[in-house]
């Protein structure tokens, strides 16, 4: 049997129009005509009925497109399955991500990767803001979703995918709640939530600096291992948190309240992997996530990256 025979038929069965089936085949009309009638002679029988308005399929037709169908799809998934293992995307991909980053960008690149490379299945799992690339360090994921900024000579570091502006979390009765928006220098008379005492020095002092841009210090608290932790701890009153909207969109607290916060660069978040474990499942999935994010920047005018 011809393929490209039987990938015309099929084409062809679909559209039930020569001129559409040559787009679809990048054929000539005459090309899929000719390709037509050697099939149907090789079967020995019709399997259109054309005429000058419609063209249709026969009952041998409608049967070899059934039967046909299901075992040239079998075709291309044992040939596509081939392809994926010796591309080495088969098995398991393992992504994490920190809670505050889930959301369309990583959820779309998760989808979009399963339609492309079915014979690898995905697994996503949240790590913890305590100890984001500790699960990255022991191969519980391969990459991670993660806030910049990295500094970490063994991981490697992706296209950004999410940015966020920066807020400032209050508690419900705090003075600074009741401004409509604050700037960093507004806030070295307050205690700022510094988060877990694991968290890398690079990605603490880039949510919460040591000193605000006129060099005033700011002063720090500990506290809040996971992020209603945090929550909790800034509704007391003890202290104010620089976060990013982000994270309120996936959490909440009835007694924290959010403010816009000048001063700071906005919180992004891209994908990092361990450079001593790389593969091809890392390297289509990190690919696929800077394509992705490209397009959405082009869509958008050029705007950046997707907030989620």
């Amino acid at each position: 049997m011809d393929l490209t025979e039987i990938e015309t038929f099929l084409a062809l069965s679909e559209e039930l129009h020569f001129g559409r089936t040559a787009e679809r085949m990048r054929l000539s009309q005459s090309r899929v005509s000719q390709l037509i009638r050697a099939l149907e002679r090789r079967i020995g029988a019709p399997l259109f009925v054309r005429t000058s308005r419609r063209v249709a399929l026969t009952p041998l037709g409608e049967h070899t497109r059934r039967t046909l169908g299901a075992a040239y799809e079998g075709l291309r998934r044992s040939y596509d399955e081939a392809c994926a293992i010796a591309q080495g995307m088969v098995g398991t991909l393992r992504v994490g991500f920190l809670g505050c980053l889930n959301g369309p960008p990583l959820t779309d690149t998760v989808v979009a990767f399963g339609r492309r490379h079915p014979a690898c299945e995905t697994t996503v799992t949240e790590v913890p803001w305590r100890d984001p690339y500790g699960p990255l360090r022991n191969g519980e994921v391969e990459v991670l979703l993660t806030l910049l900024p990295v500094d970490e000579p063994d991981l490697k570091v992706g296209t950004v995918l999410v940015s966020h502006g920066r807020v400032l979390a209050a508690g419900a009765g705090h003075p600074l709640a009741e401004r409509a928006s604050v700037d960093i220098e507004d806030l070295a008379d307050w205690v700022l939530l510094d988060g877990p005492a694991e968290l890398p020095d690079a990605l603490r002092h880039g949510f919460c600096p040591p000193f605000t841009p006129l060099g005033r210090p700011l002063r720090r608290g500990r506290g809040g291992r996971t992020y209603q932790e945090a929550l909790h701890k800034v509704a007391t009153g003890e202290t104010v948190w620089t976060t990013h909207q982000g994270l309120f969109h996936a959490y909440r607290h009835p007694g924290v309240v959010h403010r816009p916060l000048s001063g700071l660069p906005p919180a992004n978040g891209a994908l990092v992997w361990r450079a001593d474990t790389e593969n091809a499942k890392v390297r289509a999935f990190t690919a696929l996530a800077a394509q992705m994010a490209s397009g959405r920047a082009s869509a958008q005018g050029g705007a950046g990256v997707r907030e989620l």
